[in-house]
């Protein structure tokens, strides 16, 4: 038997030679945990060998490595080295994980001194891919299952992320929808699936030796198009440019595009561009500009979205928008400001009344202003400026009329 042949190589060939000293170790052997394809190291220190030998065993198979400075067993990946003194070094190059177990050195004493130590080979995680899923593609409303599988030692543990941050939405019957920021196990089950959960979704496996691994599976959820639009009546002043958008939802990707009320299809030129911007994996900005507004510009126009499962469209209705007429500026015969109001045609002509009518010269003498003018000026009194130096004046007339009485 193999320790039998351990026994008789250490007690026999290497027999002991008397001295007065008992060998011992100075330091225990020390655990050593390495990744595969490392190379690990044993040190064993013997103070007092005299003419005792040290030799390495494997103990787990009652192997003979080496017997002090010679190499027994047929691997080249070990060597032993000695320092001259008390020290051994078993060194064990490009570790494997058959390399794992309890190695001993052993002073050929009566009876023999030994200690041991545990070599752990540890092997960082790999996505074993064959076994692991792709890209999925399912209809909104259907389930998907993800699947990864990893090696390693120790085995590693599966952990799911979704690579833009957002929550994983699990449904597991009666218990309702849940929503975590990440998921554990080989298998992601996803139940009811909606278009927010399309994106990608990570696989990290981890045992605690770096690195640690991911796979990226992208989920393509595909429903049919769906277009919004913000605005439907549109105005414009004429000769102003004027933007229309739609808010399309689509996947597969559909092909966007806008046309009038008639059918015709806009193409870009001098007078239209058409631009789209993503806003999520599934859903895009559409946007039509038009220059310089004219008549013929006005009317319906349409989004129109087609994908592979269908098509949806909308309308907007641009109307020309007239801007408001501004009352004249300083200077002109009422004497008013302008003070950037918009008052109405009427208003301005009752105010200008108030000031014509007021005033009315008859020889050397001034007409006292008549009780309609006086209704006039109640009736327009507002809190504008314009209208204000209006009722100061009427105030001073009714002064004045005063003053010529007595």
């Amino acid at each position: 038997m193999p320790s039998r042949l351990a026994l008789f190589l250490l007690h026999v060939l290497y027999a002991p030679i008397a001295t007065g000293f008992v060998p011992d170790f100075l330091y225990p052997l020390e655990n050593v945990t390495i990744p595969q394809g490392r190379d690990a190291t044993f040190t064993c220190v013997v103070n007092n060998l005299g003419g005792n030998r040290v030799a390495w065993i494997k103990a787990d198979t009652k192997a003979i490595l080496a017997i002090h400075e010679h190499v027994i067993t047929n691997n080249a990946r070990l060597s032993v080295t000695h320092n001259d003194y008390n020290t051994w070094t078993l060194n064990i190059r490009g570790a494997r994980r058959e390399d794992r177990g309890v190695y001993m050195c052993q002073v050929n004493t009566n009876p023999m001194k030994s200690q041991s130590a545990y070599l752990e080979v540890v092997i960082p995680p790999d996505i074993v891919y064959e076994e692991t899923s792709g890209d999925l593609m399912v209809p909104e409303g259907g389930s998907a299952k993800l699947i990864c599988k990893a090696r390693g030692y120790p085995k590693p543990k599966i952990t799911w992320k979704r690579e833009d941050e957002a929550e994983i939405i699990t449904r597991a019957g009666a218990s309702g929808k849940t929503r975590t920021p990440s998921a554990e196990g080989e298998i992601l089950t996803l139940s009811k699936v909606t278009r927010s959960e399309m994106g990608a979704y990570l696989c990290i496996a981890a045992n605690g030796v770096p690195p640690s691994v991911s796979k990226r599976i992208m989920l393509h959820v595909h429903f049919h198009p769906m277009v919004q639009v913000p605005n439907q009546l549109v105005g414009a002043p004429p000769g102003t440019d004027v933007t229309l958008s739609c808010q399309v939802e689509a996947s597969p990707k559909a092909i966007n595009y806008w046309t009038r009320e008639s059918g015709e299809m806009i193409i870009s030129n001098s007078k239209y561009t058409m631009t789209e911007t993503s806003t999520s994996v599934y859903s895009v900005l559409m946007r039509l500009v038009i220059r310089n507004l004219h008549k013929p510009d006005l009317g319906g126009y349409k989004c129109i979205s087609k994908n592979s499962i269908g098509d949806a469209e909308n309308s907007i209705r641009l109307y020309d928008m007239e801007l408001p007429k501004h009352p004249k500026k300083h200077g002109d015969r009422r004497g008013g400001l302008d003070d950037g109001s918009d008052l109405s045609n009427e208003r301005d002509h009752r105010l200008n009344h108030v000031f014509q009518g007021s005033l009315r010269e008859t020889g050397s003498t001034i007409e006292s202003p008549t009780d309609e003018d006086y209704a006039t000026a109640a009736t327009t009194g507002r809190t504008n400026f314009n209208q204000t130096l209006a009722i100061i004046y009427v105030l001073s007339l009714l002064s004045l009329r005063s003053f010529l009485r007595v």
